[in-house]
Formats: structure tokens, C-alpha cells, sequence
């Protein structure tokens, strides 16, 4: 299976961080599948960063193999959903961009891509209107819903299956809305999907 990511995929979040140009284009990068942390485990941070970020996301579930999907059949290609989280070296981020180096290693790490527990899409009445949000120590920290998306969940699909061959099992992180904020040691995260708690794990 492969992680595919989005970023900058909320416009508050983009004013968050600087980004003040407008993308016509989704913007793509992936993170390799020893990302995952699931099933509650911790998240240790990692010795090479003294600045590691949550970033909270509506995660999608492939169902289906796809190749160069249209938008308007995009929504067979997926069964479920989760809270997940994009764990970012914000320090190596900003160094590897004024560089103009990739920054993989800053998304990618081991066990950056925490995800909670899945949930059938046939659940809601549209993915498009979700609200997700995360706390910290029981005191929200962040707020999204996909109805502010600047690219839609279907679009995504559509536009990453021109390049790369979907399979069952893939996940996709749609992209995270303002409010990212640093990880510290001992500190409970709790994701929750339309007051629906499905992420739980702590910060070692």
C-alpha cells in the first residue's frame, strides 16, 4: 500500500503558513507505508527535529484498482474514512525549502502518518460536508470540514490516478485546515470524526 498526501489543500491553513499563491493544481507527495501508526500506539518524536507538528486530515481508504478516473465515478473508489495525522518536521521543512531541496524526509519519517479507525463512507450523507476536529490534553486544538477543501475528495482521486495506479488498501490524507501547532512528550491526542472520537494515542 502507499500514502498519498496533499498539501495546502485548505486556504486558512495556506494564510497559516505564508503560502499566498493560488495552486490551479492539487499539491501531491507521498509517504512510504513504515509512515503508519496505528491502533493507539505512541508517537515518539524523532531525534532529528526540534520542531515536529500535528496536522489533522479527513483520511480516504481505496476499495477499488483505478487507473485515470473521471470525478463523476471517483466516489466507488473508496469505502471508509478516518481522523488522521500528518506529522511534519517543521524545522527540516523550512530548511529543506530554502534550499529548494525536496522535503520528503520531513513528511515521511517513520510513523508520521498516525490514522485512526475506519469508518464505512455509507455512514454519512456526504464526505464533502464532514467535520473533523482534534484535541490535545482534552482542549480542542483544531477544527476542519471538507466542504473547505480548495480540491474536493473526487477531484483528488481523479487527478492522482492520472499519474499513479490506485490499489485497495491505499490511503489518501486530503490535506489539513489552520490551526497546526508543535507536539511536545506526554501530551493525549484524541481525533474525532462528526463528534465521533476514532484516533486516541499519546506523545512520547
Amino acid at each position: 500500500m502507499k500514502i498519498i498526501a496533499v498539501g495546502m489543500n485548505y486556504a486558512q491553513h495556506n494564510e497559516e503558513l505564508g503560502h499566498t499563491e493560488v495552486n490551479t493544481e492539487p499539491v501531491i507527495f507521498m509517504k512510504p507505508d513504515s509512515a503508519i501508526l496505528k491502533d493507539g500506539k505512541p508517537f515518539f518524536i524523532p531525534d532529528f527535529s526540534e520542531e515536529v507538528h500535528y496536522e489533522t486530515e479527513l483520511v480516504v481508504r481505496i476499495n477499488r484498482l483505478g487507473k485515470n478516473i473521471s470525478s463523476r465515478f471517483a466516489h466507488r473508489y473508496y469505502d471508509a474514512v478516518t481522523v488522521g495525522i500528518d506529522f511534519t518536521a517543521r524545522d527540516l521543512q523550512r530548511k529543506f525549502r530554502k534550499s529548494g531541496h525536496p522535503w520528503e524526509l520531513c513528511k515521511g519519517f517513520d510513523f508520521s502518518a498516525a490514522i485512526g479507525t475506519f469508518v464505512p463512507v455509507a455512514r454519512y450523507g456526504d464526505v464533502q460536508s464532514l467535520n473533523f476536529y482534534l484535541t490535545v490534553d482534552g482542549k480542542e486544538v483544531q477544527r476542519g470540514c471538507t466542504a473547505d477543501m480548495l480540491f474536493k475528495i473526487d477531484d483528488l482521486i481523479a487527478y492522482v490516478s492520472r499519474f499513479v495506479t490506485l490499489k485497495i488498501g491505499d490511503l489518501l490524507f486530503t490535506g489539513t485546515p489552520a490551526g497546526v501547532g508543535p507536539v511536545s512528550v506526554g501530551q493525549h491526542l484524541q481525533g474525532y470524526l462528526e463528534e465521533e472520537k476514532l484516533l486516541d494515542f499519546y506523545i512520547r
